[in-house]
């Protein structure tokens, strides 16, 4: 007789799990020691998978991108290098938004209230002009406003106002940043 309690096994069918293995070889083979500038060919691979990224957006060749049919990316919009973007949900970026080095964007958690642990994923959305520093961390259901700044290892577990510089582990506001209008 088996327990059905607590953590039981693959929380993805196996279907997901080939794709995404599919996925990771497919970048590593195609993308990953790419050149930084051909980020033109890296959003090609990224579309083949199910992307919808601008052509004129930046896709640095370290990039981890855990499912890229759940990536939108606006013109201009940057994952720089050493970006980890974990979208188990709908993951986008606006216009000229900025992803810095080795920041992480992580749609996804567990209930640790709940004995079977459940995975539950919401959409991050970082707003047009926005800026996630280096080493920064956006968790799930997060939208970092337009113009909102993340600073570098900022953690962010709640909406960033726009036009709103944030700072520390929880992010808290610390100044306001001139609207940008082109």
């Amino acid at each position: 007789m088996s327990d059905k309690k607590g953590f039981v096994g693959p929380t993805f069918s196996f279907a997901n799990r080939v794709r995404r293995m599919a996925w990771q070889l497919c970048w590593l083979l195609l993308a990953r020691w790419t050149p930084p500038p051909m980020h033109r060919w890296r959003i090609a691979v990224l579309n083949a998978f199910g992307a919808n990224v601008d052509p004129n957006a930046y896709v640095y060749p370290d990039v981890k991108i855990w499912a890229p049919w759940h990536l939108r990316m606006e013109r201009h919009a940057t994952l720089g290098p050493g970006v980890t973007v974990y979208n188990i949900a709908s993951t986008s970026l606006g216009a000229k938004a900025v992803v810095s080095q080795q920041a992480n964007l992580c749609t996804g958690t567990h209930d640790h209230r709940d004995p079977a642990f459940p995975l539950y994923a919401l959409p991050i959305h970082v707003g047009a002009r926005a800026w996630v520093c280096a080493q920064a961390f956006v968790g799930p259901g997060v939208t970092v406003g337009d113009g909102a700044v993340l600073a570098a290892c900022g953690v962010a577990f709640s909406h960033l106002e726009p036009w709103t510089v944030y700072r520390g582990n929880p992010a808290q506001a610390h100044s306001q940043r001139a609207p940008i209008h082109e």
